[in-house]
């Protein structure tokens, strides 16, 4: 083997070791530690801005890529007539008085009082990419700049920059990435979300980098061992140090892949009986995985779930989306809350938009439900979020708001100051932007209302 490019073979040495990509860049510091690069790379300085403390410490987001409607879920109005509710015509009762949800949502109506409801959310933009922008950056499209969203904002406050210390990323999505901006934005690849691929309903979970189809740990410590055996150029030439930190970076990989982080990745050690709770599907298991990654302490956890974009088939895909949702979302509040972690974890459920509260009877759409940005619901609980509160209303048709609009900026702005980050003081960065963290709050505020 040709070791002029030691940085090169010593990553073909990690991949034929049987080592994920994701452990080998996590290893980039170990793995380049005898190269300087020629220009330093600046990271952003975190000031020591005194704030309140945060009462969250980790923040579950699920995104319901496409939008969901709010008056199939959280903001019924069977008054509006069957051209509106279409085929769930009958809300039901939730543990809170006078708080009502969609009729396939029982089981998060037993958890009401857990959670609160925002009816008043509002931006007025139809269009996936700069919806989905304005509700994870908090910011208006179109300034010129890349702001980063609300994701990779915590892991730059809550990550490595500020102490944590786990193999596990300090940012992840579960499982497909959300591809509809740049995540990090101008603070660069240092703060994008690990993306997990593979899927948590299947045993195993691939998870990309950290758990490679076929290899049991059985195989992994026989590769281990012939890489010692038949570590020629090392017995040959003892006193490198070339040798001795690649033995050290080997070392290092396999107790990641073999440690803590893959066993929080291993849902096959979960009761049988829990798994069915969350629901045997990709979001279920999701839901169950965003769990065991607050445990972990990974401070930000993002669950992509797609099919919510629903301009055809409407309800024949909301009967199958939302009893997955109910289950899923119902039994990570009542699990968190049971375990003690409720009260330090966010979870907010939305996606970019919702959807038109008029059902659309024509052809090619036959019932199906478009885009609508005027007016709907986020569901949020946990980590300093009140329970048993709606905020907000809408008029009789859902059609807009009537009472205390909420914009993206005062619920990302809201969610901040629950982590402890102040959300008015300057965000750290190497382009030298002269901005705050969040865009100030709209002429409402932010959430005090449902704060604790």
């Amino acid at each position: 083997m040709d070791l002029t490019n030691t940085n090169t073979n010593r990553r073909e040495f990690l991949k034929r070791a049987g080592l994920g990509t994701a452990v080998i860049s996590s290893l980039g510091g170990v793995v380049r530690a005898d190269q300087q690069p020629e220009t330093p790379v600046v990271q952003p300085v975190i000031p020591a801005t005194p704030f309140k403390p945060g009462k969250a410490k980790s923040v579950i987001q699920i995104w319901l890529w496409g939008g969901p409607s709010h008056l199939d879920m959280f903001d019924p109005k069977p008054e509006a007539g069957k051209e509106y509710f279409g085929q769930f015509e009958k809300p039901i009762d939730t543990t809170v008085s006078g708080m009502k949800f969609g009729n396939l949502l029982p089981l998060l109506a037993t958890q009401a009082d857990k959670l609160s409801v925002i009816r008043s959310m509002t931006h007025g933009n139809n269009h996936h990419e700069t919806a989905a922008f304005m509700m994870q950056t908090g910011r208006e499209p179109g300034a010129g700049i890349s702001y980063p969203n609300i994701g990779a904002i915590v892991s730059l406050f809550k990550g490595i920059d500020n102490g944590y210390d786990n193999p596990i990323p300090p940012y992840v999505v579960l499982t497909t990435g959300q591809g509809r901006f740049s995540e990090s934005g101008f603070l660069g690849a240092r703060y994008k979300p690990f993306v997990t691929g593979g899927n948590p309903n299947q045993d195993p979970f691939l998870v990309s980098g950290f758990v490679v189809k076929g290899m049991t740990p059985k195989r992994q410590d026989y590769r281990r061992g012939l890489i010692k055996r038949f570590d020629i150029l090392g017995h040959a030439d003892p006193d490198n140090p070339v040798y001795d930190q690649l033995d050290s970076t080997v070392e290092h990989a396999y107790n990641l892949i073999q440690g803590d982080a893959v066993k929080t990745f291993n849902l096959s050690t979960e009761n049988a009986a829990v798994r069915e709770k969350y629901g045997r599907t990709t979001f279920g298991q999701s839901c169950l995985m965003a769990r065991r990654l607050v445990e972990a302490g990974v401070p930000y956890i993002t669950i992509n779930s797609s099919g919510w974009d629903t301009h055809k088939k409407h309800f024949e895909a909301m009967n199958q989306k939302l009893p997955e949702f109910d289950k899923g979302v119902a039994s990570l509040i009542e699990d968190l809350a049971a375990r003690h972690l409720l009260d330090t974890t966010i979870i907010w459920a939305c996606g970019e938009f919702g959807r038109t509260p008029k059902v659309d009877p024509n052809p090619p759409w036959f019932g199906g439900r478009h885009h609508f940005g005027a007016c709907f619901s986020v569901m949020v609980a946990g980590g300093g979020f009140k329970g048993g509160q709606i905020l907000g209303a809408s008029n009789e048709k859902a059609e807009k708001v009537v009472d205390r609009p909420v914009y993206p900026q005062d619920l990302l702005g809201s969610i901040l100051e629950l982590m402890g980050i102040n959300p008015d003081a300057p965000l750290p960065n190497t382009r030298g932007y002269d901005v705050p963290v969040m865009l100030a709050p709209s002429e409402k505020g932010r959430l005090q209302e449902i704060m604790v």
